[in-house]
């Protein structure tokens, strides 16, 4: 992966119509990475978790967005809170994405990102 850390905006570096913003509130499940695409995580950290805030930041800026396909390829769980959340940390997202690009398997991919305690969990997991 090329990574690099600067403090310029991502909107000075990259063509708006490269930018994808990853948001839980998206409603485009992202099914695919597109090497020719930039995509944003963690662009905003929100430790209160106000739910649309960064589909609204991404929308102001004229960027596409996507989120994981949690909802696709997960199910909720029965828990006693009754929690189920699609918003994850950023190393979270992170691993996510690293492991689809090396098997190209959206399963294998959540699996690995997607922590019991969010209250999703693929199919063939759930007794």
């Amino acid at each position: 992966f090329q990574m690099d850390t600067t403090e310029e905006s991502y909107l000075d570096l990259f063509p708006l119509d490269a930018i994808v913003y990853l948001t839980p509130d998206s409603e485009n499940g992202k099914y695919y990475i597109d090497p020719n695409k930039v995509y944003v995580l963690g662009g905003l950290v929100d430790e209160s978790i106000q739910k649309k805030l960064t589909l609204q930041r991404a929308r102001e800026q004229s960027l596409q967005t996507a989120r994981l396909p949690i909802r696709e390829y997960m199910v909720k769980t029965v828990n006693t809170k009754n929690y189920h959340s699609e918003t994850l940390a950023v190393n979270q997202v992170f691993d996510v994405l690293s492991t689809y690009y090396e098997t190209r398997s959206w399963p294998a991919a959540l699996k690995a990102g997607v922590s019991s305690g969010k209250g999703y969990a693929l199919p063939d997991a759930v007794k």
